[in-house]
């Protein structure tokens, strides 16, 4: 397959090089070129791609509003994870040329993993999480009920409903196709179209990557769209009904903040910022053990992968002041033998350039400000360095963006630099502490940050260490000898967890599973009579109507309606019953056998019948027997014992169909069946759902 129009090559000239595309209601749309930036190879400085003037963003908010949001809304969540689970896949076909390209930007393959096979394992996930733990549905329930007058004629329903805009995104240059797919995959899920503004560095990866998807003919329509060149202004275009995703500078996420668009118009907006996040080691972990060569080992990785480039990587060493010098010699050693620097396309290179000269040039400033700041560097240098050339030669790539990685060592480790200064590359700080109150301090003057590793086998050492430093983090993963192999790594975000940090930071989420998918939806509180909560939310509740007809097992999928209910005649629980279930299943609790004993409790009048038991009885009542469309049972929830049955009592059970999820891809669906057992003066005995899986035909 070819992705789009060629890239430049090694031989390239600027006027040779492809101009950039947007993708902008539905067609890709050519660039006004009369000014163009030009982006160059990474390590080579060649010409690689073309950027001309500012995208139609107006065009691009109107055709996500009035033809996306129709088209997105038309699907349920699990039709919407459906489709995310196919573009995977497409990208995966794709994933040679995606990652050749990815070399341009100074990735090695294990970086271009990071990136492309990061960005896709997202999009799957959200695929696998859509269907298992959303509904069917277009409308989210969130909690239970709320009862709000005596006999239950009006109550009360939180439900989630997608956001009536656009989810707008800026992504920084480090991650061209991850940073795109993280934010895109929980909108599209949500049901909420999205604009795509990448960096403009590397741009040209996301084109390639949204080209692929365009492609694939599974987009509905309006609902992805890429807007290459400068956004500037776009928050003008936006309001109470749209989302921000922003990924860069603390400096430029604090102006979007104070934007009208924000403060007056109520524009939701993310950030996800600057962050000189920590590695912390615990005063167990000694030259020698298991902790500290896991640490060494993690802090090489987050000096070397993506070159430092990583908003998650390890800026601040926080060490024992004993250990200083031994966690010194022992990453200087770990980056003598594990890492090659040079071209990415160059085998035996571990380690590519930064992704721009610009961004080198920016790299050895900061450097210079930690050094001015009281740093010293230990290891490393701001020298261009010899590097493995494509042709296999060593030497110094003059329009190569390579900066070696570079450890420093402060001496006060409170300097002020080293606490605010991130050098967004190969480079990180060595900080020796005093005890575990002077590690959490340190830790924590980072004033907010995405991720730390809590290195230790200590238990007390850890959760001393945990609680002082949680608050000032959003991601805290505790290192140890037995987890360095599984262990998915430091600078490693994962769909199913928060990606994100407090202060500095930016103060947002990203991902976390479901919860991303909540950042594109608005909760409401719904109120009315049991029938309206239950039209409305797609879930019956109690006192809205039933069908007692038919018996509801008897009736498949595309028969079965919400309300459908079977009422079952009455048991008598007699004493022989209970003895009967405690010696045929060995529950032989007091309660059951004792009279006095059972007397004597608080909660019960007497002997009292099984709980489970009772529960087995229930199933007795309710089941019927012969085949049919009912498939299985497979599980309850929300069980909850309410009043004790003694011998005499009788017990009957409603069973009313609750919720009926169709699964997309299947020839079954899911029912959710809400269960009520009551005794002979109707007092509630239990409550629960009981879950099966029901033939649609």
């Amino acid at each position: 397959m070819t992705l789009g129009t060629p890239l430049g090559s090694a031989s390239s000239t600027e006027a040779e090089v492809a101009v950039l595309e947007s993708y902008i209601a539905g067609r890709w749309t050519p660039p006004d070129i009369t000014r163009t930036t030009v982006l160059q190879d990474a390590a080579t400085g060649a010409p690689i791609a073309r950027v001309g003037a500012a995208p139609d963003l107006a065009a691009a908010v109107d055709h996500a509003r009035s033809v996306g949001q129709p088209s997105l809304g038309a699907l349920s969540f699990h039709r919407r994870a459906l489709i995310l689970k196919a573009l995977a896949q497409e990208l995966t076909a794709a994933k040679e040329e995606l990652s050749a390209l990815s070399a341009g930007t100074g990735a090695t393959p294990r970086d271009g993993a990071i990136d492309v096979d990061g960005g896709i394992g997202v999009l799957f996930t959200y695929g696998s999480k859509g269907r298992r733990e959303l509904p069917n549905t277009g409308v989210l329930v969130d909690g239970a009920p709320e009862s709000l007058s005596r006999d239950g004629s009006f109550g009360g329903q939180h439900v989630w409903t997608r956001l009536a805009g656009v989810a707008f995104q800026v992504n920084a240059f480090n991650f061209p196709v991850w940073g795109m797919l993280e934010k895109f995959a929980p909108a599209f899920l949500a049901g909420v179209p999205t604009i795509v503004k990448p960096a403009t560095p590397t741009a040209y990866l996301t084109e390639a990557a949204v080209r692929v998807m365009v492609r694939s003919g599974l987009l509905p329509d309006g609902s992805l769209q890429l807007a290459i060149g400068s956004a500037h202004g776009f928050l003008d275009l936006l309001d109470a009904r749209d989302a921000v995703g922003f990924t860069g500078s603390a400096s430029t996420g604090r102006m979007l903040r104070r934007d009208d668009a924000v403060v007056v118009r109520g524009v939701a907006l993310t950030t996800e910022a600057d962050s000189v996040n920590a590695a912390v080691l615990g005063p167990d972990a000694v030259a020698g053990t298991a902790e500290f060569e896991a640490f060494v080992a993690s802090v090489v990785t987050e000096l070397t992968a993506k070159a430092g480039q990583k908003c998650t990587a390890i800026r601040r060493i926080i060490v024992p002041e004993a250990s200083v010098d031994s966690v010194i010699e022992a990453v200087r050693a770990r980056l003598a033998k594990k890492v090659v620097l040079g071209d990415p396309r160059a085998e035996g290179v571990t380690m590519g350039p930064l992704a721009s000269l610009a961004q080198r040039d920016e790299v050895r400033a900061r450097v210079m400000d930690l050094v001015a700041g009281g740093g010293e560097i230990v290891v490393g240098s701001l020298e261009d360095p010899e590097v493995l050339l494509a042709d296999g030669s060593v030497g110094v790539a003059a329009d190569g963006a390579f900066v070696a990685p570079i450890l420093l060592r402060f001496a006060d480790p409170s300097a002020p630099a080293v606490h605010e200064i991130e050098a967004f590359g190969p480079v990180a700080s060595v900080l020796g502490y005093t005890d575990l109150d002077d590690a959490v301090r340190l830790a924590n003057l980072g004033g907010g940050s995405l991720v730390a590793t809590v290195c230790s086998a200590d238990p007390a050492a850890v959760s001393h260490l945990v609680d002082g430093i949680s608050p000032w983090h959003g991601r805290v993963l505790v290192l140890d000898g037995a987890v360095a192999r599984t262990s998915t790594g430091h600078g490693s975000p994962m769909p199913h967890l928060v990606h994100g940090g407090p202060g500095r930071a930016g103060g947002g989420e990203e991902l976390g599973g479901i919860r991303a998918v909540l950042h594109y939806m608005r909760r409401t509180a719904l109120q009315g009579s049991p029938d309206v909560l239950t039209r409305l939310t797609g879930q019956w509740r109690a006192g809205a109507a039933v069908d007692e007809g038919i018996h509801p097992f008897r009736k498949p999928l595309a028969a079965l309606r919400v309300g459908d209910r079977y009422a079952s005649p009455s048991r008598t629980v007699t004493l022989e019953d209970i003895e009967h279930f405690a010696g045929f299943t060995g529950d032989r609790f007091y309660a059951h056998m004792d009279e006095a004993a059972a007397a004597a409790n608080p909660f019960f009048p007497g002997r009292v019948a099984h709980g489970y038991l009772l529960l087995s009885w229930a199933a007795g009542l309710f089941v019927d027997p012969a085949p049919g469309p009912v498939l299985a049972n497979y599980g309850l929830e929300n069980l909850r014992f309410i009043t004790p049955v003694s011998p005499g009592d009788e017990v009957r059970v409603t069973l009313t169909a609750e919720q009926i999820s169709p699964r997309e891809s299947e020839e079954y669906g899911e029912v959710r069946w809400d269960a009520v057992l009551v005794n002979q003066r109707d007092e509630v005995v239990a409550t629960y759902d009981v879950l099966t899986l029901v033939a649609k035909e």
